[in-house]
């Protein structure tokens, strides 16, 4: 059968007035205004500023960050809203960025990481904070290079590229993960370097308001077998964190697992609390922790693998190992084991991150890509505190591609009358309710206009 289609096509021209795109990331620019990112970035790079030119350096990087939220990668992807003037106002060059980013603002990273740090105060005391304990995650990634930069060699995996540290909150559930500290390091930098995670932790503990550094407040740190070292698992310890790390099955591990009797094995827990087919767990008695701060204790769970797993030699029966030492408190060793399981979601985060900007890392010096990757960070943040803050439903925890396919990138009319402008959305488009609610609930937090 033939098909044919009288469908009319429309006449398409290139003359229309009043029209914007991407109007849902005028929301995200909102966001940083209200949290206080604008401001902080401009007292921080307009410090010492003799020169004054035509565009605020601070407006810049937030705009900057806005774009990289919004799906750009690069400097020059800054056109999406220097074309949009009637929604962002005055956006600077390509040239004035990339002079911004490279020149002035490597030597004040320290402070426009302090500035997210204040936002992030604002944003948890207005509803905006994690629900329970406290728990961040630790992690690396490797981000290729196809081009000779600044501290980029050769991978532990055999790739050419960077290796960043990153720590992110657990918010699964509630919104895009939300990252707390970053730190561009070289492609051939140690995963598990101690002195590395001991820095990441001190910008952790940077960027979490004084109520949540507090001793007293319940944190729990996790992390892979690259966090387990004695200074680590020591000052998360000094520093009022409870920890869950991978620990390596060496020798002596070995050794520990094969001394457990048959009948201390019990079933593990999947993440609705109910027992997993197939799993079980023990506590490792017998494993020397004496090295390891007081309290620490060594849980391993065994499972058949899954087709394509690489096993170690020792594991002829098909069964795979892993073990984790924590000082929690909890006695049945199955809980402890699936929460440990949960650190998993912060492969989420850096999945979003590298949608939102950490694919690549733009330019050869790394100067600037140290203020690349604070961007990055501050435009997961401003997404992550939107959807927390502003949005519901489904938009709540939809990841950046759907986020932008529904709200970020929506065209919208914009009217001028009576000395005020009006952005009017597209009435049968699914999302506009939810996207003009956002805008309504942004403006009505407390400091809001």
């Amino acid at each position: 059968m033939k098909y044919s289609s009288s469908r009319n096509r429309p006449v398409v021209t290139a003359d229309g007035k009043g029209v914007a795109n991407h109007v849902g990331a005028l929301l995200l620019t909102e966001m940083a205004d209200w949290s206080g990112i604008t401001d902080g970035f401009s007292d921080a790079l307009n410090r010492g500023r003799l020169r004054r030119s035509a565009h605020d350096p601070g407006v810049i990087l937030r705009q900057l960050a806005v774009t990289i939220a919004d799906g750009g990668d690069c400097v020059t992807d800054l056109s999406v809203l220097r074309g949009q003037e009637s929604l962002f106002g005055p956006v600077a060059s390509d040239v004035t960025a990339w002079r911004t980013v490279a020149k002035r603002a490597p030597a004040r990273l320290a402070e426009l990481g302090a500035t997210r740090a204040r936002a992030r105060k604002r944003v948890w005391e207005c509803g905006g904070a994690p629900e329970g304990r406290l728990t961040v995650d630790f992690d690396s990634t490797l981000v290729d290079s196809h081009s000779d930069k600044e501290w980029a060699a050769g991978t532990y995996k055999h790739g050419y590229g960077f290796h960043p540290l990153v720590a992110y909150v657990d918010v699964s559930g509630q919104s895009s993960p939300e990252p707390l500290a970053g730190m561009l390091r070289q492609g051939d930098a140690s995963p598990g370097e101690s002195k590395d995670h001991l820095k990441l932790l001190k910008a952790v503990l940077a960027q979490l308001p004084e109520r949540w550094r507090d001793k007293a407040c319940p944190k729990l740190a996790r992390s892979d077998s690259a966090g387990a070292s004695h200074g680590f698992a020591k000052a998360l310890h000094q520093a009022g964190f409870q920890f869950s790390i991978g620990l390596a099955v060496q020798s002596w591990v070995r050794e520990a697992i094969f001394a457990v009797p048959e009948s201390e094995w019990t079933p593990a827990l999947d993440q609705d609390g109910e027992e997993r087919d197939g799993a079980e767990v023990c506590e490792l008695r017998c494993l020397n922790l004496s090295g390891w701060p007081k309290g620490t204790r060594a849980i391993c769970r065994r499972e058949r693998a899954h087709p394509g797993a690489q096993l170690r030699f020792w594991e002829c029966r098909g069964i795979r190992h892993q073990v984790f030492i924590t000082d929690q408190l909890d006695p049945d060793p199955a809980v402890l084991e699936a929460r440990h399981r949960r650190r998993a979601h912060i492969e989420d985060g850096i999945r979003c991150a590298k949608a939102t900007g950490l694919r690549n890392f733009p330019s050869t010096f790394a100067g600037f890509n140290q203020v690349w990757l604070e961007l990055l960070l501050t435009g997961q943040c401003l997404v992550a505190w939107t959807q927390r803050l502003c949005l519901s439903g489904e938009a709540q925890i939809c990841e950046p591609k759907r986020l932008r396919q529904c709200l970020l990138h929506v065209a919208a009319r914009v009217v001028r009358t009576g000395r005020r402008t009006i952005i009017r959305l597209q009435q049968d488009w699914p999302w506009s309710q939810e996207l003009a609610r956002a805008f309504t609930r942004l403006r009505t937090l407390p400091g809001g206009t």
